[in-house]
């Protein structure tokens, strides 16, 4: 995690620096980090956590990312997509089907998808500020608790996996979708 402005100050302390700090942090070694061969090997991802306060306008329905960027930490990204088209289809595709989509029902898809989003995307930035940034200070000494009784009780990690895999509100197609 690179803190606005910070790629510069990385560069300056050369390409040699940077591998041992990603070999350090990474705890993939420096042998590893040595396949780094040189800046443009280095990518910088811009990282937000946002959301339209309005995901849709007459005729137009924002869902995925479009609707909600998410943070790459835990990789929900992508399943709650899928959610927001699942939960769309469910909701529109009786007033698809009769040429009437009105705003109520471009309504309801937010309404349906957007407490999941906002809980998975304040999870995220508690993770980021929380774990990820301690880590990335040095600050950090030793994994946080939770990840620490994950790994001592491997059976709590259903629930992280289910609330990752399956979302937090479950999304099935409709029968009459089927």
């Amino acid at each position: 995690m690179v803190p606005g402005g910070g790629v510069e100050a990385i560069r300056s302390r050369g390409l040699a620096g940077f591998r041992a700090e990603v070999g350090d942090v990474t705890g993939l070694g420096f042998e590893r980090a040595r396949e780094i061969a040189d800046w443009d090997a280095v990518k910088v991802l811009d990282v937000r956590v946002d959301r339209l306060r309005r995901w849709w306008r007459p005729g137009f329905l924002a869902i995925g990312d479009a609707a909600h960027a998410m943070s790459p930490i835990g990789g929900v990204g992508v399943n709650l997509a899928v959610q927001d088209a699942v939960a769309a289809a469910n909701i529109l595709h009786a007033p698809l089907r009769a040429g009437a989509v009105g705003i109520r029902d471009l309504e309801r898809v937010q309404a349906r998808r957007e407490a999941p989003v906002r809980a998975l995307q304040w999870v995220q930035v508690q993770a980021q500020n929380r774990v990820l940034q301690p880590v990335m200070e040095g600050a950090a000494r030793g994994a946080p608790l939770p990840f620490r009784l994950l790994a001592r009780f491997p059976w709590l990690q259903r629930f992280p996996a289910r609330a990752i895999g399956l979302g937090l509100r479950l999304e099935v197609l409709s029968e009459a979708m089927r």
